[in-house]
């Protein structure tokens, strides 16, 4: 395998592009999203916090689904609204609570298509859709859902706070398989119980109440390398990993394995002595996980393979979302 042909074909996926204009938009609110006093985190991040009280905060995030997947699939895209939210606020070591949503569609056969991929997809994950809004009439197909989740103060699990020397997890569903008819999802919750998918999104919460971790993201659209970019990049910091010790399920080849949207998989970074219980909670619920690198000083992303090294993200002129996230 050619490593800079390989870091080529990644760092040019639409998954991570298509992050790029996320602080052009982000700096039209930079003075006012704490104008209320209470956000703790904001942009850059799988959901923005906000205090509460009682030392509680509620996590706020919401995604779009990609065109493509929903030409590919409604039915599918209507289960992954509640997959890609669920797995935002579990990222941050949160507790999920509801989700509301917003369908726009004027074909009604798409419209129920939506609805029963998302009742299946609350059904899988034990999280109620609410509520929402229907745009009926416009020419375009398209489904948007935001959560609201919770998590305590001192637990939650941030993009921004990985230190140098901390070691990089990665941890990945590897039992699963391609969706037929979008193949950079990697199915890995409609053959597994309930029950084990939910206990999933809680470990997350369990490795956050240990403080076994110093920063974390869920891999999402950018891919693993791609979210460990957008990771670093908030955290002000850089990486080397080396690529064959990511999880891998061997029956995809690498460069699409990178892309790849899994149902359950996380970046994260920890500090040396909390390593091996964080792994040990992660694959007692069917995660794959391994220490594939370390934060370093310099802001690039570094990838080995064998004796070969490149370099994916130079921060010193690359850009994923282009934002370097703070603790309010």
């Amino acid at each position: 395998m050619d490593l800079n042909s390989l870091i080529d074909s990644i760092k040019n996926f639409e998954g991570i592009t298509r992050k790029n204009s996320i602080n052009h938009i982000a700096n039209i609110l930079k003075d006012t999203y704490n104008i209320a006093g209470n956000t703790i985190l904001s942009f850059g991040d799988d959901a923005s916090a906000i205090e509460i009280g009682n030392e509680k905060l509620a996590l706020l995030a919401a995604d779009g689904m990609w065109g493509k997947l929903m030409e590919a699939d409604p039915r599918w895209a209507g289960y992954c609204s509640v997959l890609v939210n669920v797995n935002d606020i579990a990222a941050m070591g949160g507790r999920p609570i509801g989700m509301t949503n917003v369908i726009s569609t004027k074909d009604k056969k798409i419209c129920n298509e939506i609805m029963e991929g998302i009742n299946e997809g609350v059904k899988k994950f034990g999280v109620p859709m609410v509520g929402g809004h229907l745009h009926p009439d416009t020419p375009y197909n398209a489904l948007d859902v935001s959560i609201t989740g919770i998590v305590n103060k001192d637990d939650v699990i941030t993009s921004c706070d990985a230190n140098i020397g901390d070691k990089v997890i990665i941890a990945i569903d590897i039992d699963g398989k391609l969706h037929p008819q979008f193949d950079l999802n990697w199915d890995t919750t409609t053959m597994k119980s309930d029950e084990l998918v939910q206990a999933q999104i809680e470990v997350m919460n369990k490795i956050g109440s240990e403080k076994l971790v110093t920063a974390g993201k869920d891999i999402s659209n950018p891919g693993t390398l791609g979210t460990l970019g957008m990771l670093l990049e908030a955290s002000g910091v850089g990486a080397t990993i080396e690529l064959e010790k990511i999880p891998r399920n061997e029956s995809i080849e690498w460069e699409q394995w990178l892309k790849l949207y899994p149902g359950a998989g996380f970046v994260l970074t920890s500090e040396s002595n909390k390593v091996d219980r964080c792994i040990e909670l992660l694959e007692e619920v069917n995660i794959t996980a391994s220490v594939t690198g370390e934060i370093i000083e310099d802001k690039k992303l570094y990838v080995t393979h064998e004796d070969q090294e490149a370099v994916l993200f130079d921060f010193q002129k690359d850009k994923i979302t282009g934002v370097k996230e703070e603790r309010s």
